[in-house]
């Protein structure tokens, strides 16, 4: 026998939390439309669903992807892609959400976007082959030359908790379980090691990816604005 489901109890497909309301963001705009041509008209008719903060509603993709580019930090997020790792998504939505400048794909081309949550769409996702050719691309830009840091709890590497991080900078994380390949290990320019305390051998990479982020936040985001508090 089946079970009716009341309307207001149903959830949206993009929004698993088993609590809140049944619908996240807003629906058709009231009144008068806004002019700016950061809007879409499509969402002012329709309402907008989206998993962005309200600043961004009824923005064009585009839009919004433009201003985050006016205010990016100098940090930059690799990860090697070997096996389809379910976390890559995850680290995406992470990076997105701390306003990387950039993220790497080093390996396979294709990842698993589930865990990105659309927040790819808004930010600059690069491919490279190999982690050599992440180094090249490093080392050519305008900028000036980015080193490139390894995350893994690996003998020799030095602790995340107590080092100065660079202002520019690139993390570069490995798949869930091996970590960091040889050829990554080889490449970065040093490792840094996660504190842990209990008994488990590593942390969730992506896990270890969103605290090595905030850790980047505490030490350099300007934290004085209203713009650093929109989640």
């Amino acid at each position: 026998m089946g079970t009716t489901v009341h309307p207001m109890d149903q959830r949206a497909p993009y929004d698993p939390m088993p609590h809140g309301p049944t619908e996240v963001g807003v629906g058709p705009w009231v009144g008068e439309w806004p002019t700016g041509e950061e809007y879409d008209v499509r969402l002012l008719a329709e309402g907008d669903r989206r998993n962005v903060v309200d600043r961004y509603r009824y923005w064009t993709m585009e839009a919004i992807r433009a201003d985050l580019d006016t205010r990016r930090h100098d940090f930059h997020i690799a990860i090697e892609n070997w096996q389809h790792d379910f976390n890559i998504g995850t680290i995406v939505r992470t990076a997105n959400a701390f306003l990387a400048a950039e993220v790497h794909i080093v390996g396979n081309r294709r990842w698993n976007r589930r865990g990105a949550m659309v927040t790819d769409r808004y930010q600059h996702v690069r491919h490279h082959p190999d982690v050599s050719a992440l180094a090249d691309y490093l080392g050519g830009l305008p900028s000036g030359v980015m080193p490139l840091l390894g995350i893994d709890n690996l003998p020799g590497s030095a602790h995340l908790e107590t080092m100065r991080m660079p202002r520019r900078v690139c993390f570069l994380f490995g798949q869930e379980g091996p970590g960091l390949s040889q050829a990554a290990r080889a490449a970065c320019d040093q490792t840094f090691s996660i504190a842990q305390f209990g008994s488990t051998r590593s942390i969730n990479a992506s896990a270890a990816a969103a605290i090595t982020m905030h850790g980047w936040i505490r030490e350099h985001a300007d934290l004085s604005g209203e713009a650093a508090w929109r989640g």
